[in-house]
Order: C-alpha cells, then structure tokens, then sequence
C-alpha cells in the first residue's frame, strides 16, 4: 500500500445507508467494545485468529495488528479508529441483527423520520413540492425490499426510489386509500432515521 493509498479517507455512504446502519445498531443488546485492543481482539475472533486476513482488511501491517492485540499501541490514528469502529460494529451480534431485519421484513416492519424535499407526480395535484418531516411506518413488504437492497450492496441512488414508494403509500395515499396515482420522491435529504 503506497503512502497515497494510507491517507485517502474512507469513502462516505448516503443518508439513507448510515441510517439503516444506524437502526441495526441500535437493536444490540450488549455494548461494542470501544478501545483498540478490544476491538482488535474482537475482529480477530472473526478472522479466526488469522493476524494477516484482520492485517489486510483493515489496511495496515500485520505488525501493527500485534501491537494493538497486545496493548502496546493504543491509540490508532484517525483512519484506522474508523476502520476498527466500522468493522466492529458491522460483526457485532449478527444473530440480534438478523432477528431484527427478520421481524421487520416480516411482521413488524419499519418506522422512518425524514427530513427532505418531497415533490409529487400525480394528475390534478396542486401541492407544490417543499421541504417536508415525515414520521411514517413502512410495511413489512417494503422493509423487505429496503434491506434486500442494503445487503446485496445497493447505492443510495437505488434506495431513493424504494424509500419514497414506501413513504407514498403510508403516508401520501394512506394504504391506497386516497390520492390514487400519486408519486411522491424526495430529494436533500437533511435527515433520516429508521427503526426496527
């Protein structure tokens, strides 16, 4: 890895993915170790021991990855402290996480709150688009849809348009109960969380 490559940030995902993130991690029952050696530990755990395979994905040198197992270094720098948090957290507890997506997908669905542009496609609609807070639930079909997107690696610009589907038919045409053939997208979005 060339010194180039060290210093590139990590790449930031959307509003939409950090908040489904943000849900699932939500749902953990026990607290995810928060220093460096227990982090290391942790991933190394699920690298099965293997100090080369942690070393790799987390983009530093096998050496490095001893010296945090051992508590001799302790307080990495800025990259890899993300790295660690952002690996750690998406290995802890899979089996609460997936119980959660299960239920959402299923049964339960989700809630989401989100701060955004709407605008709307429909004829005879006089409702301007704007800046709009929606608090609404989403059904167990378009939760399923949402989080099969999220884990096959969807971009934000692939969830956008399943998120306002989901959005339009809770919260715009109440369950196909009115506004027939409304089309509601949101756009700038300057928050968004969801819950399981």
């Amino acid at each position: 890895m060339n010194e180039h490559e060290q210093q590139q940030p990590a790449p930031r995902r959307g509003k939409v993915l950090e908040a489904l993130t943000r849900a699932e991690r939500k749902v953990f029952t026990r607290p995810v170790p928060k220093s460096a050696k227990a982090q290391v530990k942790f991933l190394l755990t699920r690298a099965k021991g293997s100090t080369k395979a942690l070393a790799e994905r987390l983009g530093v040198s096998r050496r490095t990855v001893e010296r945090y197992r051992a508590g001799k270094l302790t307080t990495p720098q800025k990259r890899l402290q993300a790295t660690l948090v952002e690996e750690t957290e998406s290995e802890w507890q899979p089996q609460v996480r997936a119980q959660a997506r299960e239920q959402a997908s299923t049964s339960s669905g989700m809630m989401v709150e989100v701060t955004a542009y709407f605008g709307f496609t429909c004829t005879g609609s006089s409702d301007d688009g704007r800046i709009r807070t929606i608090t609404t639930p989403i059904s167990p079909t378009y939760a399923r849809q949402i989080l099969d997107l999220q884990e096959a690696g969807a971009t934000e610009e692939d969830l956008h348009p399943i998120v306002a589907e989901a959005i339009t038919e809770s919260y715009f045409t109440e369950w196909g109960t009115r506004a027939d053939g409304l089309r509601a997208d949101f756009t700038h979005v300057q928050a968004i969380e969801f819950m399981f």
